[in-house]
């Protein structure tokens, strides 16, 4: 199978990924009337003024863009924890860095003075938050899947420590019985 060999690269196509996922979710979540506004549409929020201009097709373009703009930096986010800390735990690492970042863009777009077109009630924000969990998920997974695995092969950071527990490799070195043939002898100093 094709594995990317580039970070960066790695990091947009899982971000894109991610990120189509988190769209269904979302237009589910509007079809169902669970949630008041799409994402793109309070992304859209930020650069115009009125909601009408937000939902119409130039608007849900700007807000579209932002949001996948923002879906890539977060794939290549997701890209440089995997390398740091692994590949191993991908739906625990996954869903937690979805929720970190859906929370840092939707306390962000919210609070920012200009964007009025945000989503005040309970149900359209935790709806955000289950298509970004989803979102995390899905690109941790295409990260982990398609990253070569040359990518995940860093160095500890606190290689300095030294270990408590042995490696399987010296299990198996001091498992080893010696061969008969071969006494040790202690030598004395004389």
């Amino acid at each position: 199978m094709f594995k990317i060999k580039d970070r960066f690269l790695l990091g947009v196509v899982a971000g894109l990924a991610g990120n189509t996922i988190k769209m269904a979710i979302d237009e589910i979540s509007i079809k169902k009337k669970i949630s008041q506004r799409s994402f793109r549409e309070t992304a859209a929020g930020v650069w115009v003024s009125n909601r009408k201009e937000a939902l119409n097709i130039k608007g849900q373009i700007l807000g579209g863009l932002l949001d996948f703009g923002m879906g890539m930096l977060g794939g290549i986010a997701s890209v440089s924890l995997l390398s740091k800390t692994g590949r191993d735990h991908i739906i625990t690492k996954g869903i937690t860095s979805g929720i970190a970042m859906g929370s840092l863009i939707t306390f962000v777009l919210g609070t920012l003075p200009i964007n009025q077109i945000r989503p005040k009630d309970a149900a359209s924000n935790l709806s955000y938050m289950v298509s970004h969990a989803a979102y995390g998920l899905v690109t941790t997974t295409v990260a982990a899947k398609l990253g070569h695995p040359s990518l995940f092969d860093t160095k500890p950071q606190n290689n300095y420590l030294a270990p408590t527990e042995l490696t399987s490799e010296q299990k198996k070195i001091y498992n080893r019985p010696e061969p008969k043939y071969h006494k040790t002898q202690k030598l004395e100093r004389a």
